[in-house]
């Protein structure tokens, strides 16, 4: 088994000096065990995966607190929201206690965290692995980096992708999510999944899924933010700001791991990903996920959204940083064509000198940069 270094390790250290207690979510698998056990190596370990572990917290929540003051690490802490009260009473009263928290559903954590735990924990979303974080990455195919995704199993320990995709939907999506939502017919729900793989990179209409699946447009939005909520897939939202344009308001959705988005599709490997339609999607959504990636290691929330108004004028990317932006096109082509920066050229028009950056991101080895405007292979991102 590799030992991979993760980017979001300092900021967790940093935080770890300012707060007596971290709070780490992120989907299944995604390592977060694995990264606190490196980084607290002393801390003593429950995971409340196991029953018993907490039941035998529960006997006595806050003297089993105080008994490891100096170092504790909780796994999927949200299966005991009681605790969360106990935490807050002992850090408290104790400021130099350092527990650290993991999590895997965001709301339930949330929740739980802004009722008892406001001010007194730092919060950080550890993803899949990043394109910075993988092994040999230079040296993967294209092909081979989106199949695989940024599971650390596929790439630690060598488990082949379709297993641990296979092993991720059995145990997590159908158990897990079907659990939280009471789901009877397991059938349309395994439509609806596959469904939102094949819109990976497009814009969420509730109401088509709907009558796809045969469900109501509310059980689709209900559907949507248990996957949302369990860190399966994302939404960013388009650009709003008034610039003289009707834009779209509806939403794109990704995916958190593109080997996962593989699996839903039925892509088993590269040939079938090199010609399959919606190979451009799975890139797009592999570069987003990067930047989001990016985001989130940074100890950052999102800010990430795209244009598109109703002429058709579209740009895959739109990052806001205050009243400045940055823009790129994602293309997997290899070669360039003059066509993919002429939306961005329109922006530039339209938003001045406020749009900073325009960037074409693409497979192809040339790069071209200049302090605006570039042409970056996916691989070479800077963000």
């Amino acid at each position: 088994m590799i030992l991979l270094n993760r980017q979001l390790e300092s900021e967790i250290l940093r935080l770890s000096n300012h707060f007596p207690t971290i709070t780490i979510t992120g989907p299944r698998q995604s390592g977060k065990t694995t990264l606190c056990k490196k980084l607290f190596s002393t801390y003593h370990y429950v995971n409340f995966e196991d029953i018993s572990a907490i039941e035998t917290v529960r006997m006595n929540p806050k003297s089993f607190l105080k008994t490891y003051l100096k170092g504790l690490i909780i796994d999927e802490v949200q299966r005991y929201p009681e605790l969360f009260s106990y935490i807050q009473v002992i850090v408290d009263e104790n400021p130099d206690a350092h527990f650290v928290l993991t999590g895997s559903s965001n709301f339930s954590l949330m929740q739980h965290i802004t009722q008892s735990l406001a001010g007194r924990t730092a919060i950080l979303t550890l993803l899949p692995l990043s394109l910075g974080e993988l092994p040999h990455s230079q040296t993967e195919s294209t092909n081979a980096l989106l199949i695989k995704g940024g599971y650390p199993a596929v790439w630690s320990k060598n488990i082949p992708v379709h297993d641990v995709s296979l092993n991720y939907y059995n145990t997590y999506i159908e158990r897990d999510v079907r659990k939280i939502l009471n789901i009877k017919d397991i059938y349309k729900f395994q439509i609806f999944i596959r469904l939102c793989a094949g819109r990976a990179g497009n814009e969420f209409n509730a109401s088509a899924l709907s009558n796809e699946v045969g469900v109501s447009s509310n059980t689709i939005q209900e559907w949507l933010s248990t996957l949302e909520a369990s860190y399966i897939v994302f939404r960013i939202h388009p650009f709003y700001r008034n610039i003289g344009k009707r834009l779209i308001k509806t939403p794109k959705i990704f995916f958190y791991d593109t080997g996962l988005l593989c699996f839903l599709l039925g892509i088993e490997n590269e040939e079938h990903l090199a010609s399959h339609p919606l190979r451009g999607a799975i890139f797009e959504n592999f570069v987003v996920l990067e930047f989001l990636k990016n985001r989130f290691n940074s100890g950052k929330l999102s800010n990430l959204c795209f244009y598109r108004d109703q002429s058709q004028r579209e740009i895959d990317l739109v990052l806001e940083f205050g009243d400045k932006f940055k823009a790129y096109e994602i293309k997997s082509a290899t070669t360039f064509h003059v066509s993919f920066v002429s939306n961005l050229n329109y922006l530039k028009h339209i938003l001045g000198d406020k749009l900073i950056t325009t960037q074409v991101i693409y497979d192809g080895e040339i790069s071209m940069d200049t302090p605006e405007d570039g042409l970056v292979n996916f691989r070479k991102i800077k963000f």
